[in-house]
C-alpha cells in the first residue's frame, strides 16, 4: 500500500481512491455531426502509455472530489497529484529519470 496526496485532504491511504482513467480529454463540441467511428474513438480509445500518465482520481472514500494526477504506470510513482482546474504539469523528460522509470 502507499500513500496518495489528495488536494483538497492531504495524505491518504491508496484503499481510499479510485481510479478513472486518462486526463486532460477534450470533449467534442459538436457530437451530432460526428461519424460513428469518431464517436467510438473518443469513448472508448485512451493511451496507455508505460511510463508517465496523467490520469483522473476520485478521493472514493474521503471528499469524494475529482483530482487529476501525474503518475508513472510501472512504478506506481505519483510525480504530483492536482486540482481539475490547475494547468497540467510537464511530463518529466528521459533525461530526468532513472533506469527504474524514477525522477532524479
Amino acid at each position: 500500500m502507499f500513500i496518495i496526496n489528495c488536494p483538497y485532504c492531504g495524505d491518504r491511504d491508496q484503499t481510499e481512491f479510485s481510479c478513472h482513467g486518462e486526463a486532460h480529454i477534450p470533449r467534442p463540441t459538436e457530437t451530432a455531426q460526428m461519424s460513428d467511428d469518431a464517436w467510438g474513438n473518443y469513448v472508448f480509445f485512451r493511451t496507455n502509455p508505460k511510463g508517465y500518465h496523467r490520469e483522473r482520481w476520485l478521493h472514493t472514500h474521503g471528499c469524494r472530489r475529482w483530482f487529476n494526477a501525474l503518475r508513472h504506470t510501472v512504478t506506481d510513482e505519483f510525480v504530483t497529484t492536482y486540482k481539475i482546474e490547475d494547468p497540467r504539469p510537464p511530463l518529466p523528460t528521459e533525461s530526468q529519470t532513472s533506469s527504474d522509470g524514477r525522477q532524479s
